[in-house]
C-alpha cells in the first residue's frame, strides 16, 4: 500500500463565490482558509498548494458579535520610532472593508512561502460585483 501525495500540476482548482452579507467574520475565515489551503478535498497533502480560488462579496455586510466593532484594533508599525498606530474595525470597515477579511483570512493560513501562495488565490470585493464571472464561479454554502 502507497501513500498518496499530490502533485501541484495534478490539481484541479475550482473557483468559489462566498457572499459575505449578515456572515459572523470568524467562522467565514475559517471556512476560506479551509478552502485555500484544500482541507476541503480528499487529496489534502500539507506540503503542497491543493486549494481553490475564493471570490468574497458583500465584505462591507460582514458581521461582528459582541463590541468588536468598537474594541477591536488593527494594530500595525510603519518602520519609524513612535509609529505604532491602531485603527477600530469601525474605522477600516469605512475605509476597507476589504482589509478586515484578508487579516483574518491571512492570519489562519501557514506563515510561509506556502501561506504566501494560499493568500493570493482570495479576491475580496466590497460590493456585490466582481470581475471573475469568465472562471465560473460556483456558490459556495456553509
Amino acid at each position: 500500500m502507497k501513500s498518496f501525495m499530490a502533485k501541484t500540476n495534478e490539481v484541479e482548482r475550482k473557483w468559489y463565490v462566498i457572499d459575505a452579507e449578515n456572515k459572523v467574520l470568524g467562522r467565514m475565515a475559517t471556512e476560506i482558509a479551509n478552502i485555500l489551503s484544500g482541507k476541503n478535498k480528499p487529496i489534502y497533502t500539507p506540503h503542497v498548494d491543493t486549494g481553490d480560488f475564493v471570490v468574497v462579496i458583500n465584505a462591507e455586510k460582514v458581521k461582528l458579535t459582541g463590541n468588536k466593532w468598537n474594541q477591536k484594533n488593527h494594530v500595525y508599525h510603519t518602520g519609524y520610532p513612535g509609529g505604532l498606530k491602531e485603527i477600530p474595525y469601525s474605522r477600516l470597515v469605512k475605509e476597507k472593508p476589504e482589509k478586515i477579511i484578508e487579516l483574518a483570512v491571512k492570519g489562519m493560513l501557514p506563515k510561509s512561502s506556502l501561506g504566501r501562495g494560499m493568500i493570493k488565490k482570495m479576491k475580496v470585493y466590497a460590493g456585490s460585483e466582481h470581475k471573475h464571472q469568465a472562471q465560473n464561479p460556483e456558490e459556495y454554502k456553509f
